[in-house]
C-alpha cells in the first residue's frame, strides 16, 4: 500500500529520503560532544588552579590538544546541522534561504577555525 494521495505521488511530493542521515548525524555529534565535554568537565576539576601558565600548560598536552580540536569541530558541526534545519523550515523563499545558509555556513566555519587556530597557537607556544 502506497503513502501519500495519488496526486501527491504524480507531483513528486513526499519524503526526500534524506531525513534519516540529518537526523543520525546530528544524534551521533550529540553524543560526541556528551562525551567530549565530561572529559573537558572531568579535566577541569582535577587542574589544581585555573592560572595562566596552569591553563597554558594544560593545552600543550597532545591529549588535550586533541580533544579541545575535535570539540571545536564537533561542537560548530552539531550547530550547523541544527541551524540548518531551522533555516530549511523557515525561510521560504529560495534567496533567503539561500542566503541565511551562506550566512550560517560563514559563521559556523569561522568560528571553528578561531578556535582551533587558537588551541593550536597555545598548543605550539606561539601565544
Amino acid at each position: 500500500m502506497a503513502k501519500g494521495t495519488s496526486l501527491g505521488r504524480v507531483r513528486g511530493l513526499g519524503s526526500a529520503h534524506h531525513g534519516v542521515h540529518h537526523w543520525l548525524l546530528q544524534r551521533f555529534t550529540a553524543v560526541g560532544n556528551l562525551l567530549l565535554i565530561g572529559f573537558l568537565v572531568i579535566s577541569f576539576v582535577l587542574l589544581p588552579n585555573f592560572g595562566y601558565q596552569t591553563l597554558t600548560g594544560w593545552i600543550g598536552n597532545p591529549v588535550v590538544a586533541t580533544a579541545l580540536s575535535l570539540i571545536m569541530v564537533n561542537t560548530f558541526w552539531h550547530a550547523r546541522l541544527g541551524l540548518q534545519v531551522v533555516a530549511e523550515d523557515y525561510f521560504h523563499t529560495a534567496g533567503n534561504k539561500f542566503a541565511a545558509l551562506m550566512l550560517m555556513n560563514l559563521a559556523v566555519f569561522g568560528g571553528a577555525a578561531f578556535g582551533l587556530v587558537s588551541v593550536a597557537r597555545i598548543a605550539f607556544g606561539v601565544a
